[in-house]
């Protein structure tokens, strides 16, 4: 298997990109073709810089460069977030060699935008609904004046991890994209949102907005709208667990409803 990978890498010469591009929302859709030379271990981000040297498709006909998103290019922001050959994923850590499809010596690679957030341009969408979501479930920690408070009281150790596994989020929208209930009919504020409102409900101080927290999440926009097809955490990048924040959400907010309704 390994000289097999070995063997198709050295036998790569070019890359070509196929990019959907589009001037705008509501404007003509179209695909331009692209070719650069292949380089060892050369990811997405890398790929289209080349192209931006010198947007020439493979036709001769001389194009506006694609434009995207990066700013880490180490998978923490999450803005290069786009698909690639159909699957959704992070542009700057997509190899060339492990995303493309090998067709004699060259490397195909489709690009699309997400399909899920409004098109800004080309590559770029607008993710602000997620940042909206999250103020929708008080992903916050309520702090009245910035003078000491002392210590935190001591958290247990189980519950620690799973807090950090869940701010380990970047909101870069791989989960909405992935998720079959996120539409443009649909208001569900989506996995993301979930997961960051249990890390705060598990936050000493954050959990004092519980009230106002489940209050949404038992409304026609939370969590509710989850059908449980998994498909977010099967698409993250970071691990994150949603869907053990979903099912353990789905049991506070069962709780809080029934002390809702009886008075408690």
């Amino acid at each position: 298997m390994v000289n097999e990978a070995m063997s198709a890498t050295a036998t790569a010469t070019k890359i070509r990109l196929t990019v959907l591009r589009q001037d705008g929302a509501g404007k003509e859709q179209r695909w331009d073709t692209f070719e650069v030379n292949y380089v060892d271990k050369i990811n997405v981000i890398s790929a289209l810089i080349e192209i931006q040297k010198n947007p020439v498709t493979i036709d001769g006909k001389t194009v506006s460069a694609p434009v995207w998103e990066a700013a880490c290019l180490e998978e923490v922001c999450g803005s290069c977030t786009m698909n690639i050959n159909g699957g959704i994923r992070q542009a700057c850590t997509a190899l060339v060699e492990e995303v493309g499809t090998l067709v004699g010596d060259t490397y195909e690679v489709k690009l699309e935008p997400m399909k899920k957030f409004p098109l800004i341009r080309d590559l770029i969408v607008d993710r602000s609904k997620m940042f909206e979501n999250l103020k929708k479930v008080r992903a916050w920690v309520p702090i009245d004046g910035s003078f000491d408070l002392g210590m935190a009281q001591p958290q247990d150790d189980h519950v620690r991890q799973l807090r950090y596994a869940l701010s380990r989020c970047m909101t870069c929208g791989c989960c909405m994209e992935a998720c079959p209930q996120i539409s443009e009919k649909s208001s569900f504020v989506g996995p993301a949102a979930l997961g960051q409102a249990l890390l705060f409900s598990l936050h000493p101080v954050g959990k004092n907005l519980d009230g106002e927290r489940y209050d949404f999440l038992t409304g026609d926009d939370g969590i509710s709208g989850c059908g449980n097809a998994q498909n977010c955490v099967k698409v993250c990048p970071k691990g994150v667990p949603l869907t053990l924040s979903i099912a353990q959400l789905n049991r506070d907010t069962a709780v809080h409803k029934i002390k809702s309704w009886i008075g408690f």
